[in-house]
């Protein structure tokens, strides 16, 4: 069974201070502003955050997927914007390369990716595509020494920043032999002629993160810049889709903390009546229950990141983390988005303020029930591995 070390519970510290210190004081301003810091990029790169998980040999701290899940959650606790970074950069941007890359590719790019002098995307979803992923309707033709891309992305993080390298794109590359579309993954460096960065949205929430959708026209790339396995990008993104539902799960407890935290404060300190707000049954029961929903999100988050853990060790089976990452996500997603509501709710006229933290948090909450999978994804995933008939 899991169980944090003193190395994990030192580095959660480590990463707690930093954030305290040099990210809280500026996120409503960012946030307001809807800026993008990519100056902190280079400097979350100097604590080893995007390096966790790889390698010493491509500048990585050769770390656990737990230690991972610490940082995010604990980034995720002050920003959720700022944990997202984090969280899509090493699961999304970083992962894909590790995983499938050739050592040439791996060489290339994941130094600055590491370092955080550089910053990569990954393009899943599609205007028409999203929970529907195999619809994907961008394709690639291949052409002599070079692919032709031709579609578009949607939603896609850190994809167009000024330090983005390069973006990982799914396209149809031909036909399976039952008639299926043939999906491969292709590595597109900024700048490319004929890629795109669409303008950014103006999202609900996530202001500071760095979302895109990405335009293909006639973009060319060498052949050399396939990823993995041709027609094996469907099951790439599944596997990549599971490690990142633990970290969402991660960046979900991070804000279930916070509410957490500001809610406890607040109902001591809040006089009502003449008496602290938190004296009343009605507020000093949904703090209770944010604090079963706190301990309930931990144990699901790092019991899963534990068994992610495990199987790279060969010890556990796939099945049993893709099981584990669908549970986490969809319980630590849904009980953030309760929090944020009991939170706004505690702290009543004021939390609907932009000048209290917990009207950020309940903007950025509702897209954790949505990325990397909805609730509804989830649980049809759970009822496939109990048996259920898909």
């Amino acid at each position: 069974m899991f169980e944090l070390t003193e190395e994990h519970e030192h580095f959660r510290q480590v990463v707690r201070d930093f954030a305290e210190s040099e990210i809280a004081p500026q996120v409503a301003a960012w946030d307001r502003e809807s800026y993008f810091p990519v100056e902190l990029i280079p400097r979350l790169g100097d604590l080893g955050l995007f390096g966790i998980v790889v390698p010493e040999e491509y500048g990585g701290q050769g770390g656990d997927f737990t230690s991972l899940c610490i940082a995010i959650e604990e980034l995720g606790r002050i920003d959720q914007s700022i944990g997202i970074t984090l969280s899509a950069g090493v699961g999304l941007g970083i992962n894909p390369i590790l995983t499938y890359g050739t050592h040439e590719q791996k060489e290339k790019y994941l130094p600055d990716l590491v370092t955080g002098r550089a910053l990569a995307g990954f393009g899943l979803t599609e205007p028409e595509a999203g929970s529907d992923a195999g619809a994907t309707q961008t394709h690639a033709e291949h052409h002599g020494d070079e692919w032709v891309i031709n579609g578009s992305k949607a939603f896609i993080t850190n994809a167009g920043t000024s330090i983005t390298s390069v973006v990982t794109v799914t396209a149809r590359t031909g036909a399976n032999p039952d008639g299926s579309p043939e999906i491969s993954a292709l590595m597109v460096p900024s700048g490319t002629p004929g890629f795109t960065v669409d303008p950014p949205y103006h999202k609900l929430g996530w202001h500071i993160s760095d979302t895109h959708g990405l335009s293909f026209d006639n973009c060319k790339v060498p052949t050399d810049n396939l990823l993995g396995q041709r027609g094996a990008g469907f099951k790439q993104f599944l596997k990549t889709l599971d490690d990142g539902r633990i970290a969402i799960s991660a960046l979900a407890l991070g804000c279930t903390q916070r509410m957490l935290e500001e809610c406890v404060a607040y109902s001591k300190s809040r006089i009502a009546f003449g008496r602290p707000i938190g004296v009343n049954q009605g507020v000093s029961f949904q703090v209770a229950d944010l604090a079963v929903m706190v301990d309930a999100s931990r144990q699901l988050t790092y019991h899963a990141a534990w068994l992610k853990d495990e199987q790279h060790k060969g010890h556990k089976s796939i099945a049993e983390v893709k099981h584990a990452a669908a549970v986490c996500k969809l319980y630590t997603s849904e009980a953030a988005m309760a929090a944020t509501r009991i939170a706004t709710q505690i702290f009543g006229g004021n939390g609907f303020m932009e000048e209290y933290p917990v009207a950020r948090f309940y903007r950025d909450a509702k897209i954790l029930e949505i990325g990397e999978g909805t609730s509804e994804v989830q649980r049809m995933l759970i009822a496939r591995g109990l048996g259920l008939p898909a």
